[in-house]
This record gives C-alpha cells, structure tokens and sequence, in this order.
C-alpha cells in the first residue's frame, strides 16, 4: 500500500478515537474499553490518571515511557505521536514550569484536543504541532528527552523517523520508546490487512530490525528496558471474535502463534554529547 493510503487510515482511525474516547491500539486492549483499565495494565498509577485532564487518556499506548525517563526539572521534552496530550500533561509536571513540552501528532482531532485541554487546565509549559514524526516541526538539537508511546510502529518510514529524533535531540539526550514490534515474521493476509495497520500489529517491525533502525540513526547505547510478549488470554473477548471471523482458516493454535508474535518493548537510547549532528552530514 502507498504511504500516504496507509497515513490516511491511521490518520482517520485515530481522529475517530477523539470523537468517540475509544480506545483500539495493540493486542492488549479493546474497542471501547475503559482507556484507564488499559493503562493501569500499562504500568501507570492511578495518580498518573488522576494528574492529567480529563479526555487526555485515550489508551491507546502500549507502555509508560514517562516512568522510565527520569525527567528532571527544566528539561526541555518532545513526544512523539502526542494524541490527546497523556504522556505530554504528564511529562509537563515532572519537568515544572521552568521547562518545556512539545507534543507533535499527524492527526488534527488529536491536536485540537491536546490544545484545548492545555488552555482550559493552565498548561503553559506545554505545546502541542500538527506535524509528521519523520519530518518534524522541530529545531536541530533542541530537545532533552524524546518520548513515544507506540506510535513509531505506525509510521511508514520508521528508519527516517528515528534519523528525525536523532536530529531534533541535543547531544547528551536521551531517547524513551515505548512500542510494538515482532519476535516472528506476520503471515502475508495480516500485512496486507489495513486495520490490522492502523491498529499498531502489522506495520511492526521485527525487534531486531527495529534496534538496528535507532542505531542506524546514530543513537548509543541503545537496549530493551522490558519486555512483555502476549498471547490469546490477554485478547479480549471482542478482539478474537473479530479475529475469528476475519481469519476462518485459522486454528487456535495457529492464532495464539499469531498473537505470541507480537511483543511490548520499552527502549532507551541516547546520542552521545560528541555527536554533532545526523550520521550523513558529519566530515
């Protein structure tokens, strides 16, 4: 499929998660599912729910890259796909109004929500831009701490998205992703299977490939922070019915190999403080 056809079915499926406060995104969670059930199962705390606007939390994340952060005041944060602003209000407490967050998101809805929740809740350490994460509205070497939570999994060029991360981060910065990548190739029906796509499974990258993507873009020290791989009894009733009814040919043997081939992965990275700019450019 064409990048720009693939753009536009996430862009219309989560625009559809604001209007509806659905949450749909990964193996673990289900349409329509309360979106704080999911991220208590992620690994957040129920303060972190209570600390953020209400319509904030989509739950569409696979992990909690705020946890693993350890932001620190005046630090300067950009989040990667920011959806409805989760991680972003979350980030802008930990830093204090002395620093500074910026949520980028493709999805107009999304960014339209995040804005207005910053305004009425009197978030002035935070912004949020309609941008593309593999060509970010971003200055060269401008932030501390890039976050992302399963959202890299949806982009088409995810090699050029990290290379836009790397570029974006200041020397000495760190790099904390959240994601869905695979332990196995997905059969051919699945890849070739649009809401599959959109719903963050068959754009994923094998877990070796992925860490490849991120060293490739210059970062160091790059490793899996945890790890959470899934199976039939962590599908909701609703997702395997749907399943189901969409892969008939399918035994359950053969659907719990499928679900076992998707994997949660926490990673950090950072570029080096001697790093100067992007790998091709310096000579």
């Amino acid at each position: 499929m064409e990048p720009e056809t693939l753009k536009s079915a996430v862009r219309d499926r989560y625009a559809g998660f604001v209007k509806n406060n659905q949450s749909c995104c990964g193996p673990s969670t289900s349409c329509g599912c309360a979106p704080g059930d999911a991220s208590l199962d992620l690994g957040y705390a129920a303060a972190d729910l209570a600390a953020v606007p209400e319509g904030a939390n989509l739950g569409l994340g696979c992990g909690n890259p705020v946890a693993l952060a350890a932001l620190k005041p005046g630090e300067t944060v950009l989040d990667l796909g920011s959806g409805a602003g989760f991680d972003a209000f979350l980030a802008a407490q930990r830093v204090g109004p002395e620093g500074h967050v910026i949520g980028v998101d493709m999805t107009p809805e999304m960014i339209a929500r995040a804005t207005s929740l910053a305004r009425k809740h009197g978030y002035g350490n935070v912004e949020f831009r309609l941008g593309d994460i593999e060509a970010l509205p971003v200055d060269d070497a401008s932030v501390d701490v890039i976050l992302s939570n399963c959202v890299v999994n949806l982009t088409t060029d995810k090699a050029k998205a990290f290379r836009e991360a790397f570029r974006v981060l200041k020397p000495g910065g760190r790099l904390q992703v959240s994601d869905l990548v695979l332990a196995r190739p997905l059969p051919e029906a699945l890849l070739e299977d649009m809401d599959a796509y959109a719903a963050c499974v068959s754009g994923a990258m094998l877990k070796d490939d992925y860490l490849a993507a991120i060293r490739s873009a210059g970062f160091e020290g790059v490793a899996v922070a945890g790890e959470r791989r899934f199976g039939l009894a962590e599908l909701s009733p609703e997702l395997l019915e749907l399943a189901r009814r969409r892969y008939p040919d399918m035994s359950r043997e053969e659907l719990e190999l499928l679900a076992r081939s998707v994997l949660s992965v926490q990673v950090e990275a950072a570029k080096t403080a001697k790093a100067c700019c992007v790998p091709t450019c310096c000579g």
